[in-house]
């Protein structure tokens, strides 16, 4: 039980970070005012995975580096096939709930609505794969945050570990699964053309493998082989 409230609780994490990115280019123009934005935007992003790590939640991207804990045989592959399954279902479950009580909230006037709507419907028109090459990279960095964080000695330390690189994947436009878990439920219920099929067909679940490549299977496998069985 414990692990599906902490899972819920990184998806509204998660979702706090996209809806303080979607505020800032909401109130965008073109241009060079928009990528100041999306600058912006981008170093808003991070104080969702700030809350994760610092507060405690459960990360279905963040816990795709238990493969490292399956390597030194400490859980069972079951086991973390388990717990990811729980945790994203957890994610989701959060995203979605903040997203809705957010488009009741009144929050989300004409230009928000817009933006929201315009994040979702550029989601799910992305080609298959570019979105699995974008999710890739994007969890490479998000895993290096976390792997990073851990050896800070203060939170001042952990934020910056976790700010930088997260900062970097917003701002080049990778995919995160659950933070687009967040992304295009909004845009559907600010009125995007998109159906909850398409949004995890075309987007949702691709990323979400992705995201393990990237997080799971090149982050800590390079780091394994090259590291820890030297050490062996």
């Amino acid at each position: 039980m414990n692990i599906i409230v902490l899972g819920i609780f990184a998806g509204v994490f998660i979702g706090f970070g996209a809806y303080g990115f979607t505020i800032i280019l909401a109130g965008a123009g073109t241009g060079f005012e928009a990528t100041i934005a999306k600058l912006i935007g981008a170093g808003v992003f991070p104080v969702g995975l700030m809350l994760v790590v610092i507060c405690g939640a459960e990360l279905f991207t963040g816990n795709n580096l238990m493969t490292l804990s399956v390597f030194k045989k400490e859980i069972t592959l079951g086991a973390m096939l388990r717990n990811w399954g729980v945790v994203w279902a957890a994610n989701l479950v959060g995203s979605v709930l903040l997203a809705f009580l957010l488009s009741q909230s009144g929050l989300y006037g004409e230009a928000m609505s817009a933006k929201a709507i315009g994040i979702a419907e550029a989601k799910v028109a992305i080609p298959f794969m570019p979105v699995i090459i974008r999710a890739i990279f994007c969890n490479m960095l998000v895993c290096l945050a976390v792997w990073m964080q851990s050896g800070a000695k203060d939170i001042i330390g952990k934020i910056f570990a976790i700010w930088f690189p997260i900062m970097l994947f917003v701002l080049s436009g990778f995919e995160h699964s659950v933070a687009n878990m967040f992304f295009i439920p909004m845009g559907i219920f600010c009125g995007a053309d998109v159906t909850w099929a398409q949004a995890f067909l075309n987007n949702i679940i691709p990323v979400t493998f992705g995201n393990i490549i990237g997080g799971a299977i090149i982050i800590p496998v390079s780091y394994h082989f090259t590291y820890a069985k030297k050490a062996q």
